[in-house]
Formats: structure tokens, C-alpha cells, sequence
């Protein structure tokens, strides 16, 4: 059996944090990040990393649950939740997609209904009641991949070594050209309402996703 790790990015307020995030997850073996809501973000902080990693965009929570399903994955909200399990404890027992929650208010309501479990992480010191998201990521993502028994990649001096970057990526648009168009006329219209935070004149400095998810 092929174990894979997804995660699922939703809500996340502050627009750099994809990026970070998406450096954890080329680091720790992700098969796909994927976006749900708004498709675009700002790399930043993702050293190149996004190049290496596979994204996909849907519209609506259950579309991502149902697409999920269809690849058997359980969903893993992290959440210091009722009933989370803590993650160095490894409960998993299959390919997982992680879900993590907004950094001010963690997982909403309707984000807890399409998870199937939750993990959190221990906390040893007695100075913040949480951890930044992409740092959430990074600990919990590592503990699957131990989990899995995923192969380390090579070292050379003080660096892994990083693979070529791919000629051409994947785009796993799942919207029509119309939908794409009266999305853009949104996202202009509504810019300060936006998924992640926008530049002052409303596009983002590295909107990444546009690029991928246009012909």
C-alpha cells in the first residue's frame, strides 16, 4: 500500500505563510497541497520549494473531502481539540491529509465536520497557548513522514540535496474558464474581503497560483 500525505489549506489569514508552508511540505514528502476558496497566495519564504510541489484547487470544502475519499485518505484536523490525539503518539493508519486551522481562531466549525480525527501537539513550556501555523505544520508533517517510513533524501555537506526543477507542472484546476473569470472580477471588486491578504492595490506580489491555473 502507497502511503501519501496531502494537506488541505484553508482560511489561512496571512498570505506568506503558504509559501513557508510549502517548504515544509516539499521537505517532509507531501503528494499535494491543496487550496480551498481563493487560489492565489504569495511564496514567499518558499525558497523555490513550490516548484517541486503539486497543487490543486477546489471550491468548497466537500469537494476536497469527496476528492479525498476517492484517493482513501483520512483527514487530520490539527487542533488542540476534545478528543485529539497527540501526534508523537503516531495515530495514523493511512495516507492522511492534514488540515490546519486559521492562525487567530484554529479550525472552524465546518472545517471540524469533514475531519475524521484530530492530532495535537505537546507543548513542554508555559510561554504561548499556541504555535504559528507553518510551524504546526512542519512538527506534524515530520511525525507522519517517520510514521510512514518515507525515504530520506540525500545529504551533501551541511544541505539535502535538491532535485532538478521540473520542466513543466501539473495544474489540477478543477473550475471552469468561467468560473476563473467571474472569480478574478471578485477577488478586484472585493480585494480587502479576500481568502489571504492582498497588496495595497489588491494583487498579490507573487500570485503563484494564477500562474499555474492559466492557460
Amino acid at each position: 500500500m502507497v502511503i501519501e500525505s496531502y494537506v488541505v489549506v484553508h482560511n489561512i489569514a496571512k498570505r506568506h505563510n503558504v509559501g513557508t508552508l510549502a517548504r515544509s511540505a516539499t521537505a517532509f514528502g507531501v503528494t499535494e497541497l491543496i487550496l480551498v476558496g481563493r487560489r492565489d497566495f504569495n511564496a514567499f519564504g518558499s525558497h523555490g520549494s513550490t516548484s517541486h510541489l503539486r497543487f490543486r484547487h477546489f471550491h468548497s470544502l466537500l469537494d476536497a473531502r469527496n476528492f479525498l475519499k476517492e484517493k482513501d485518505c483520512d483527514i487530520c484536523g490539527v487542533e488542540i481539540a476534545d478528543g485529539a490525539l497527540p501526534v508523537n503518539e503516531h495515530p495514523f493508519k493511512k495516507s492522511t491529509a492534514f488540515l490546519l486551522g486559521n492562525e487567530g481562531t484554529g479550525l472552524s466549525a465546518k472545517e471540524c465536520e469533514i475531519c475524521d480525527f484530530f492530532v495535537y501537539i505537546p507543548h513542554y513550556g508555559c510561554g504561548t497557548a499556541s504555535l504559528n501555523v507553518t510551524v504546526a505544520a512542519s512538527i506534524v508533517l515530520h511525525h507522519f513522514g517517520v510514521w510512514a517510513g518515507f525515504s530520506e533524501r540525500i545529504r551533501e555537506g551541511n544541505k539535502f540535496i535538491v532535485a532538478e526543477r521540473p520542466v513543466k507542472q501539473g495544474r489540477y484546476c478543477t473550475e471552469t474558464e468561467e468560473s476563473i473569470i467571474e472569480e478574478r472580477k471578485s477577488r478586484k471588486e472585493h480585494a480587502c474581503n479576500g481568502f489571504f491578504d492582498e497588496t495595497k492595490n489588491g494583487d498579490s506580489t507573487s500570485n503563484l497560483l494564477d500562474a499555474l491555473f492559466s492557460e
